[in-house]
């Protein structure tokens, strides 16, 4: 009787990174798919010809067989976690996307130097660990100083409001302003001050992974967002 010689199907590729530990990888892309299933449906016509016409005498090795079987099923598991890890990451990223839009419009508190005054009115505010004497230090975005001051804080979270009236008596225009603060205690020792800013979500860029806030000309993630302010 004839013999046909077993073919090896290998349904994975197989890549040897600079480290020398070899990976398998597998797609779920719809091509991939198909060419899995070509060449299953091939290897069933060639065991199933093999075993037709294999020499009673000399019967075929099945072991190699049962292993490129179950490499073709581990393929298919792995091709098939693939397909529902990516469906998972869809919804996740849906439900990003909507919790993301519902911040439009709201006022919100973020960890940051960065405010904005919007009809001569900016808030930060100022944790300290002590009570302590700041010196309060403003800047517009082209870095100058538009005003400089202290203040008596206490310790723990008091806001900071400014009304766009510089040093000099000059109202400044709306915009991005960026405060900084030097705190000493009674024994002019060094006070950690920590700044939150408070604005308005502009607008949502839904484009980019995860979505990206508008909050006063600077671009925020929703994992940076402190609380919620309900507007009086």
């Amino acid at each position: 009787m004839a013999s046909i010689i077993p073919t090896t199907i290998t349904p994975t590729t197989s890549a040897t990174p600079p480290g020398g530990t070899t990976t398998t990888t597998s797609s779920s892309d719809p091509q991939d798919t198909a060419m899995i299933a070509s060449n299953f449906t091939t290897f069933l016509q060639l065991l199933t010809t093999q075993l037709k016409n294999q020499n009673p005498m000399d019967p075929l090795d099945t072991n190699q067989f049962t292993e490129q079987l179950v490499q073709f099923a581990q393929v298919e598991q792995q091709m098939k976690s693939n397909t529902q890890l990516q469906t998972l990451i869809s919804l996740q990223q849906s439900a990003q996307a909507t919790t993301a839009l519902n911040y439009v419009g709201a006022s919100v508190v973020l960890d940051g130097s960065k405010g904005q005054l919007t009809n001569s009115s900016a808030t930060w505010n100022l944790n300290a660990s002590k009570p302590a004497t700041a010196t309060i230090t403003i800047q517009d975005s082209t870095g100058q100083t538009t005003y400089s001051g202290t203040a008596t804080l206490n310790a723990g979270v008091q806001p900071f409001a400014w009304n766009g009236i510089g040093n000099g008596g000059k109202q400044w225009p709306d915009g991005n302003y960026t405060v900084t603060v030097t705190a000493l205690d009674a024994s002019s020792q060094s006070v950690p001050v920590s700044i939150e800013t408070q604005g308005i979500v502009d607008s949502v860029d839904l484009t980019q992974n995860p979505p990206l806030l508008s909050i006063a000309g600077q671009t925020y993630t929703m994992d940076k967002i402190k609380r919620i302010v309900r507007s009086n």
